[in-house]
């Protein structure tokens, strides 16, 4: 799948954004073309300033970078024959702040923090257009994510209805639960589908996430966006096959390989994901039977 590619115009000109291991990176090839005369990114890697900057950065943030070969090139700086290139520091040390690319969006490009930075060597005005349009683009991705959210979110509970009718129409007149237990089933229905797209129950998700659970969250409101879109399928396939009277444990084994497929397909999209739950401590084993019993 190809990277993710953004773009925001500062003064006249467009820089491009790539993501990178999930990070953005923003190309600095783009943002020199803001500075007047011929100037080269080698230029501002000869700072000894940049250089601390840039090392600080890779220390906090790269387990691997070789911070010993990195204080060697350091102690050149400020000579007037120092000079270091980006392929340099990468083959060297490591460094990870830094990429060169090929192709249709090639140059040089650096994590957001490090181009920030580069923005302010060009000129502090120009730094300030670059953050705030990065932010702008930021916000706007935040607004089509949670539209988008609250969308598939609002269609879950609408197919949820559609689900519980199937289980008061066709369930409950063949079951033996009296009118103050019958929320059971229906509990039972929506932990069947819990399972099946999270690998958890209700239950499992408030005990793990207890703090959440008593600010009135649930393991839903945690669920990406690609997740409420197989919730809310699994919630039509669940009433039609409950209408057909297919045994729950034939149900869950169907909604388990519905739910796998889609999620494998979904999942080569590039849409924005959230967490799905905030502990790996939640595993299913004996309850998961217990629940299809």
């Amino acid at each position: 799948m190809s990277p993710k590619i953004n773009k925001i115009e500062v003064d006249g000109n467009v820089i491009t954004i790539v993501d990178h291991h999930s990070q953005d990176y923003i190309s600095l090839t783009d943002m020199i073309r803001s500075k007047d005369g011929t100037f080269f990114i080698s230029d501002w890697l000869r700072n000894a300033n940049t250089l601390d900057y840039v090392s600080a950065w890779e220390v906090m943030n790269n387990p691997t970078f070789n911070y010993g070969e990195f204080a060697i090139i350091r102690q050149s700086a400020g000579s007037n024959a120092f000079k270091v290139s980006v392929k340099e520091l990468i083959d060297k040390t490591n460094l990870t702040c830094i990429i060169a690319k090929t192709g249709r969006y090639g140059g040089t490009y650096a994590h957001k923090d490090i181009a920030f930075n580069f923005g302010m060597w060009i000129s502090p005005v120009f730094q300030l257009y670059v953050v705030k349009e990065y932010q702008r683009l930021k916000e706007v991705e935040s607004n089509q994510y949670n539209l988008e959210w609250n969308v598939k979110r609002i269609l879950s509970k609408v197919n949820y209805t559609i689900q519980t009718d199937a289980v008061k129409n066709f369930i409950l007149p063949n079951s033996n639960f009296t009118k103050s237990t019958e929320w059971l089933v229906y509990a039972e229905e929506a932990d069947i589908l819990n399972v099946a797209i999270f690998g958890c129950t209700a239950k499992q998700w408030r005990d793990t996430n207890s703090i959440l659970a008593l600010q009135d969250n649930n393991i839903r409101d945690f669920a990406s966006i690609n997740e409420l879109a197989i919730v809310s399928n699994l919630e039509s396939a669940n009433a039609e096959m409950i209408r057909s009277g297919i045994s729950k444990m034939d149900r869950f084994r169907k909604l388990v390989e519905i739910a796998n497929y889609q999620k494998e397909a979904l999942n080569k999209l590039d849409f924005l994901k959230s967490v799905k739950k905030l502990s790996n401590d939640v595993y299913l084993g004996k309850q998961t039977d217990e629940l299809l019993d």
